[in-house]
């Protein structure tokens, strides 16, 4: 791989790790657990790795983000996570705060080349 691919990768990878937060908290203002978190994203054409997620949804609760509850009643017990009171406030100010990004950005790439 060439150093610009390199290099490019990394921006990428950084770019995106920005956006993950937004858009895992968007999925859960109903209860999911993570392999129905990663097929929800994947339907909407956000790719997050399970050795990705998992982490931060424990991040996000051990913040006061989420809220989590066991249901044993499967044969498998599943750990659904759903957007805490805090969780839902903070994710509106995310909001905000990325379409303020989106348009600035905008506003700087104009005419710059470029899609």
């Amino acid at each position: 791989m060439s150093d610009t691919n390199e290099h490019l990768d990394k921006l990428m990878q950084e770019l995106r790790r920005g956006t993950l937060t937004i858009g895992v908290l968007s999925q859960l203002f109903e209860p999911q657990y993570g392999y129905s978190l990663v097929a929800s994203l994947e339907e909407r054409n956000f790719h997050v790795e399970p050795g990705t997620l998992y982490p931060l949804l424990r991040r996000l609760e051990k913040q006061g983000l989420l809220e989590s509850k066991w249901d044993t009643n499967e044969a498998r017990p599943r750990k659904y996570y759903l957007l805490s009171e805090t969780g839902k406030e903070v994710f509106t100010q995310l909001v905000d705060e990325w379409k303020s990004m989106v348009g600035s950005l905008e506003n700087l790439l104009q005419n710059k080349g470029g899609s």
